[in-house]
């Protein structure tokens, strides 16, 4: 945890105004998966891409049991923050646990879903906004850098199990119809 403390102080030494301004909103656009969830409803109402969405919602709702629900509270790691109370946070104290990173794997599980569900062209966007709001849980002090990193995998592997669902779900429900 000393090696990460260290990280995080130096990403303080690296704060402006503007960083300091933009960082919390970026971050906010991870609040509850809310920007992933809105992206999920607007795909799940185009019919094109609804079954793009439902693989989003798939890839979510993994992330939100595995991440939320079970892997924060059987680590129940302590907020970087508590570990250094001198920080001046610019943002509203997290009340869960740190690690993983919730915000980080919410957009990974997206931006993965979106990958493997083969949309060839909004991964990319959604990955450069993963990667923002993964940078700013460490430039605001709430996670460490493991935190992240153990979220950006965790939504990789959320991605691909939501993609891999709703494939086989898909596939049984083809195969089913052509047979009855």
């Amino acid at each position: 945890m000393g090696f990460e403390i260290q990280i995080l102080n130096w990403i303080q030494t690296l704060h402006t105004e503007a960083g300091d301004l933009l960082m919390p909103l970026i971050t906010s656009l991870g609040d509850s998966g809310f920007i992933w969830i809105v992206l999920t409803a607007v795909l799940l109402v185009i019919p094109k891409t609804r079954k793009m969405g439902v693989v989003l919602l798939a890839a979510l709702v993994l992330d939100v049991v595995l991440c939320n629900g079970i892997i924060k509270n059987l680590v129940a790691r302590t907020r970087p923050y508590d570990v250094n109370t001198a920080v001046q946070l610019l943002v509203r104290k997290p009340r869960d646990y740190s690690f993983p990173s919730g915000h980080t794997a919410a957009s990974f599980a997206s931006v993965s879903a979106l990958y493997f569900a083969g949309e060839k062209n909004l991964w990319k966007p959604a990955l450069a906004l993963a990667v923002l709001i993964a940078c700013s849980r460490l430039y605001l002090y709430v996670h460490f850098p493991t935190d992240v990193l153990g979220g950006a995998l965790l939504g990789v592997l959320c991605g691909y199990l939501g993609n891999r669902l709703v494939q086989k779900f898909l596939f049984t429900r083809i195969k089913e119809r052509k047979e009855g």
